[in-house]
């Protein structure tokens, strides 16, 4: 019974933590995949051999996408999804808090230009589309 209760209390607190995400931004990371990932004539969601899934792939990219917070998370992602596709890695960092999400896009642009990702930005207002 103990480890019943266990695992309903993991089970409540991830779904109550995956709500606060969700309401902090202003669109889920999968709005903005779709809408770049259309216009940009890729596939979302492709799923590797070992069951990763890389965002977005297009014809030339692997590219992950994150908000600015998880710019570094994105790195490691976008070069190993590169790496088993064979294809440029590329990150698309949304940026919903410009002045504050600042920092992080000079991070990444430092690592990026080193370990040759492709940028590309978004913000809520590229989702006029949706």
């Amino acid at each position: 019974m103990q480890k019943f209760i266990s695992i309903a209390l993991i089970i409540l607190f991830t779904g109550m933590a995956h709500a606060a995400t969700c309401k902090s931004h202003k669109y889920y990371e999968k709005d903005y995949q779709r809408v770049w990932c259309s216009a940009s004539g890729g596939t979302t969601e492709y799923v590797l051999p070992d069951k990763a899934r890389v965002d977005c792939v297009t014809e030339t990219h692997a590219i992950e996408f994150d908000f600015a917070q998880k710019w570094a998370e994105s790195i490691g992602q976008s070069l190993y999804y590169g790496k088993k596709l064979n294809k440029q890695p590329g990150i698309v960092l949304i940026v919903e808090n410009g002045t504050k999400d600042a920092k992080y896009i000079n991070r990444l642009k430092t690592v990026a230009e080193d370990s040759n990702i492709s940028l590309w930005f978004m913000t809520p207002d590229d989702m006029s589309g949706k």
